[in-house]
């Protein structure tokens, strides 16, 4: 079923030990996007300027991506320029970030979309998220998004959001900082309580944490032996964990678990390239064949 996915769309300037992209389509709607058409039919709410490229307009098409609520607006696309150590590629160093067109976005669906079963709300202003979720008519699953800015800038409104979403998805850093809890099974257990009936913790290259009142699961990351540029793989992630719920249309435990299966091994492909240079191109028995890999790490039989 279609999945609509509210976040940003930017240009990225990114510099790792494996060398300097500018200008890369990048964003956390364009990330989640591209791992989750891979499932189903994602429809795009996002912002961009007027000096957003048209290569990549066309390039989003390509990929069946729905552009309706991709909105063209006069000023500049956002942008984001960072820094990734050879000693930490877990962490980025933000250079710079222009806001650009983001400083006056509201963010609209086109009327059929506001019918559509499956939402994400990727990292994005809370209260603008909250707004979009009132037009929406009768959601079966809202995934969301955060990080530090929001959760130490706008916790209140963060706070308020989650009350009103099924699924929260975030990194191990963010769930220690929004619980208060050190132990990330005290902290997942902390954020349940405010309201999401799902949580999803990522831990990065130590693999993710599904925790619920019915079940609590953990897997490890595939193993990548040469990480090129990180960017977007929690956005990748994420894409894969919505996109394959929307189509299986369920939430019980296996299709839980294969979920987040899908979502490790899309991610992994993720940090393999610079911006969407892996993922772009990723067919879905390419992701399959490596998930056969990665689920023998932890086979019993």
């Amino acid at each position: 079923m279609s999945l609509v996915v509210l976040g940003t769309v930017a240009l990225d300037h990114v510099k790792t030990p494996s060398g300097v992209k500018k200008d890369m389509l990048g964003g956390s709607a364009a990330h989640f996007a591209m791992s989750a058409r891979l499932f189903t039919q994602v429809h795009m709410v996002a912002v961009v300027g007027r000096d957003f490229p048209n290569k990549h307009l066309d390039f989003l098409k390509r990929k069946g991506i729905d552009l309706s609520s991709l909105k063209m607006s006069n000023g500049k696309t956002f942008r984001w320029r960072g820094e990734y150590q050879k000693e930490d590629l877990n962490t980025a160093l933000t250079l710079a970030t222009e806001l650009g067109v983001l400083q006056t976005y509201v963010p609209e669906l086109k009327e059929h979309q506001k019918s559509l079963p499956n939402i994400f709300l990727a990292n994005f202003d809370p209260d603008l998220q909250i707004q979009l979720l009132k037009h929406l008519k009768s959601p079966r699953l809202i995934g969301l998004d955060s990080m530090n800015l929001w959760i130490t800038h706008k916790q209140k409104s963060l706070r308020r959001l989650m009350k009103m979403v099924d699924l929260f998805v975030a990194n191990d850093s963010e769930a220690r900082t929004l619980s208060g809890e050190n132990n990330l099974i005290m902290a997942a257990r902390r954020l349940r309580a405010m309201g999401p009936r799902m949580i999803v913790i990522k831990k990065g290259e130590h693999g993710v944490l599904f925790y619920s009142d019915q079940v609590m699961f953990s897997f490890p990351a595939y193993p990548v032996d040469h990480v090129v540029d990180p960017t977007g793989a929690g956005d990748t992630f994420a894409g894969g964990l919505m996109g394959y719920l929307s189509r299986a249309n369920k939430l019980d435990d296996k299709t839980l678990r294969k979920a987040l299966l899908y979502a490790t091994t899309v991610a992994s492909f993720n940090v393999q390239g610079f911006g969407m240079a892996r993922t772009a191109s990723l067919s879905l028995p390419e992701v399959e064949e490596r998930m056969k890999v990665l689920v023998k790490f932890f086979a019993l039989t």
